[in-house]
């Protein structure tokens, strides 16, 4: 059974770098041919699709967000980080990460962290 845990701070204030963590067990991020995302919900709004690394460490990013974000990972600890730069309050929002099986498609999820910007 995979399992995902994202960590990181709960407030970030406007203009800083959001980062986060998402720690993986039950398999290793390095196996063959699956993808690890990470996707929020703003409050009152649906889920929106960040970006993914893949098991060869290649990225892709929402365009929407493309200029602000950066993934990485770290295979050693089995770990993928997320970092968002120049945040404001509108992305404040509960941030998961996931593995990610196809198109659209995620089979396991973390429980999400909520991030709020705010002076």
């Amino acid at each position: 059974q995979v399992q995902l845990l994202e960590s990181g701070p709960g407030l970030v204030k406007p203009s800083q770098t959001l980062s986060l963590t998402c720690s993986v067990s039950g398999g290793s991020i390095t196996t063959n041919y699956y993808y690890w995302s990470w996707i929020r919900q703003p409050p009152g709004k649906g889920l929106e699709w960040i970006g993914a690394i893949s098991w060869t460490d290649s990225t892709s990013y929402n365009p929407s967000l493309k200029s602000r974000t950066s993934i990485s990972m770290d295979a050693s600890k089995n770990q993928f980080t997320l970092q968002l730069s120049s945040v404001t309050p509108e992305d404040t929002a509960v941030y998961y990460c996931a593995r990610r099986v196809g198109v659209d498609e995620h089979d396991y999820w973390g429980q999400g962290t909520q991030v709020a910007v705010s002076s």
